[in-house]
């Protein structure tokens, strides 16, 4: 939308709407899954099931893609933004990006049952599962961490990789 020849043809159609939401769902989104599932096990002490997690990504990966990459047809083809209806021209498409989001609502109940299983199986979490790599002080207490984390500040140590 930079450009200002493309702007002006693409400007208030469905292009706009699946770029903005490309953004925000494939880049904020799953960056906030990521972080939670990192986190999962030093957040509360169990872990989840594997298996699961991966389900979830990829599930809600091919719906979120399902959902907006479609839209940018719509965008090309000129379905404007903000409209009630629009006609039969755009229907293909637009069911298409209404069964991704079926999927993207799929995705979101095996997320809960990721939630649910680790809180019925509460398998108990490692201090530190993603090994020597995750160097970061989190990393060096027990998961979940106690109440009062370091008696004294910790002493850091830089390393020989830098």
């Amino acid at each position: 939308m930079s450009n200002a020849g493309i702007d002006y043809s693409l400007h208030d159609t469905y292009y706009v709407v699946a770029h903005f939401h490309y953004v925000l769902s494939l880049g904020a989104v799953f960056a906030i899954f990521a972080g939670f599932y990192y986190w999962f096990e030093k957040m509360w002490g169990v872990k989840y099931n594997e298996f699961l997690g991966a389900l979830h990504f990829w599930i809600m990966f091919v719906g979120v893609n399902l959902i907006f990459f479609p839209q940018h047809f719509l965008g090309l083809q000129g379905m404007p933004r903000r409209y009630v209806d629009y006609p039969d021209a755009f229907t293909l498409w637009n069911y298409v990006s209404s069964v991704g989001y079926m999927i993207t609502v799929v995705a979101v109940g095996v997320f809960m049952l990721v939630l649910i299983e680790a809180a019925i199986r509460r398998r108990k979490a490692e201090a530190n599962p993603w090994g020597e790599g995750a160097t970061t002080l989190e990393w060096t207490l027990s998961s979940p961490p106690p109440f009062h984390q370091f008696s004294e500040p910790p002493v850091i140590k830089a390393d020989d990789h830098h």
